[in-house]
């Protein structure tokens, strides 16, 4: 506990505290305690964090699954208090693989599985039914496979009958374009289908310090992905998006500037 607090002092205070305008703060969870945990979101909350690190799928550490109820209260002040729940991919601390002598190179390929697995998983875990509010963002899983789940989510839709756990007037698409958010490195091909996906629930990333960063040559990357796109579509997924998201007021100077995007 002692060390959970000093990081997420040091974030707050040191990190994001340097540069308020830019950082936004970010918390490590308490996951021994879902009730001592979720006190501690909404004492962040109150100290100025707008979003939590969390595993995309907790039981690979050990812990409850997301299905048991164990995180219920975990999760419902994370929609008390607005706070984003990040998911990274890989936060487990395990990569998507097929064999055991298969090449490096299949679990780099395959990485941004995990985030379609964990989207999938959360979906039908119930939470953004029971939370409605609740913010789920899948951080450098990449947008490529969203329009294929939502196609796919539609199909399984009509057999909803067969599986009789989903319970809704919203189908599980629209939950899913309701309650999450998904992170774009480099997905060319993909942001024709921006308004599938949902144009305000894009958000992009240069994925810095890791090796398969834009950085730093991000400016130009981005403006070769989606610099001829509407200027109002460019303007939500390089940064509006995110500012209302996690709640993060950008200056009027920078809002203004013709290289806001």
């Amino acid at each position: 506990m002692a060390a959970v607090r000093a990081w997420n002092d040091w974030h707050l205070e040191e990190w994001a505290g340097s540069y308020p305008e830019r950082i936004i703060p970010c918390q490590l969870p308490w996951l021994l305690d879902a009730d001592v945990g979720a006190e501690m979101i909404r004492e962040n909350a109150d100290r100025g964090f707008r979003a939590v690190s969390f595993s995309e799928e907790p039981s690979r550490l050990g812990f409850p699954t997301i299905h048991s109820g164990y995180w219920d209260p975990f999760l419902h002040a994370c929609e008390e208090t607005g706070t984003v729940i990040n998911l990274h991919v890989g936060s487990s601390g395990s990569s998507p693989a097929t064999t055991a002598d298969a090449p490096p190179d299949v679990a780099g390929v395959l990485f941004f599985a995990y985030a379609i697995s964990a989207a999938v998983d959360w979906l039908f875990s119930l939470a953004p039914l029971r939370y409605p509010d609740l913010k789920i963002c899948l951080s450098e899983g990449g947008i490529g496979w969203v329009p294929a789940l939502l196609d796919r989510l539609d199909h399984m839709d009509t057999y909803s009958q067969m599986y009789g756990t989903w319970h809704s007037e919203l189908t599980p698409s629209e939950v899913l374009q309701r309650n999450f958010w998904f992170c774009a490195v480099e997905d060319q091909s993909t942001f024709a289908l921006r308004d599938r996906i949902g144009v305000d629930h894009i958000l992009l990333e240069s994925d810095y310090p890791h090796c398969d960063s834009t950085w730093p040559n991000t400016q130009r990357v981005v403006d070769e992905e989606i610099g001829g796109l509407p200027t109002e579509d460019i303007k939500k997924m390089t940064w509006e998006n995110a500012s209302l998201l996690y709640r993060h007021p950008v200056p009027e100077a920078v809002q203004q500037s013709p290289d806001a995007y």
